[in-house]
């Protein structure tokens, strides 16, 4: 990986730990969904929902019908206690602004990031640690300490447990500095955590998805522009194609990718090495999910504090 493009990763993340609203120029969404895709999205809900601090990640519970928000309220690095997670309901409406919050009912959350579900259990990447909480009453039920760990990010649940990103940054005199190494953890049915892979070719790895048909993860990077596949097991990974660059969230349509970017402020699909621009004007787009009712996805846009929703692209709709 290159020092500019770790330069743009720290800097973007330093303006998050700032709390820095840097805003994208508004102009009108030439690739966005059609006009069509944006009037269903709004009759299915709002487009989009203000009053997050520091959104980073959004999931869809298809069984509840409820969204879940992580807020890192802070900076990314810092274990200050002050996260928490919100729940919305189907149509992106606010139920509970503040839902699952630190320093009650036991709970603690520093900077929440990824989240996945697990039966009824919410797993959430906390900078060191994974936290599991009651999908519905929020009560904590786990706390696991992910040992040599610097920045967990994403998670995602495997055919053999849980897997989580870890993008190698850490707090620095001079902000947010990447210090590696790039890794996915696997932590077991038992809770036993080992490193899963350890590779510079993860590039600050961010998003990840489980692609069963193809018994593979989805690995996107923010340091990087090349999307990997990587099949647990192995010590090395696959390059599917390039994009723009400091990549976020990722989710699987089919056969296709869905996927942001902060480097253009874009949600995009990929396929067979193909990007596709589904919306710009999206600064800060962080951990994408898809309601796989309303055939929405729910974008959070971290240093704007808000989550917005837009149609899915048409063709190879989610199935829950």
């Amino acid at each position: 990986m290159t020092r500019s493009a770790w330069t743009l990763a720290v800097t973007a993340f330093t303006a998050a730990a700032c709390g820095r609203s840097e805003r994208t120029g508004a102009a009108p969404d030439s690739t966005a969904a059609s006009a069509d895709s944006a009037q269903t999205a709004a009759a299915s809900g709002p487009s989009k929902v203000e009053g997050f601090e520091g959104p980073e990640s959004a999931k869809y519970d298809a069984d509840l019908d409820v969204w879940y928000v992580s807020n890192v309220n802070g900076t990314p690095v810092a274990k200050d206690g002050n996260g928490y997670l919100s729940r919305l309901k189907g149509d992106g409406t606010v139920d509970t602004l503040k839902w699952i919050v630190s320093g009650t009912r036991g709970v603690t959350l520093d900077a929440p990031k990824g989240l996945a579900l697990q039966g009824d259990t919410i797993w959430v990447a906390d900078i060191t640690n994974v936290r599991g909480f009651d999908r519905r009453t929020g009560a904590p039920v786990a706390s696991i300490a992910v040992k040599g760990s610097k920045f967990l990010n994403d998670i995602a649940v495997g055919p053999d447990g849980l897997y989580v990103t870890d993008s190698g940054l850490e707090g620095s005199a001079k902000g947010i500095a990447h210090t590696g190494p790039d890794r996915i953890y696997r932590i077991a049915p038992d809770r036993r955590v080992t490193v899963a892979i350890e590779s510079d070719s993860l590039a600050g790895p961010n998003g990840i998805a489980w692609d069963a048909a193809g018994s593979r993860f989805i690995v996107v990077p923010f340091a990087g522009n090349v999307i990997r596949a990587w099949a647990p097991g192995s010590k090395t990974t696959t390059s599917l194609g390039a994009a723009k660059g400091q990549l976020d969230g990722v989710e699987l349509l089919g056969q296709r990718l869905l996927v942001t970017s902060w480097a253009d402020s874009t949600l995009f699909t990929f396929e067979n090495g193909t990007v596709t621009p589904v919306a710009d004007g999206l600064p800060s787009p962080a951990d994408i999910g898809v309601d796989t009712k309303r055939q929405r996805v729910g974008i959070p846009l971290l240093l704007e504090n808000r989550v917005e929703f837009r149609a899915l692209p048409a063709g190879g709709a989610a199935t829950p």
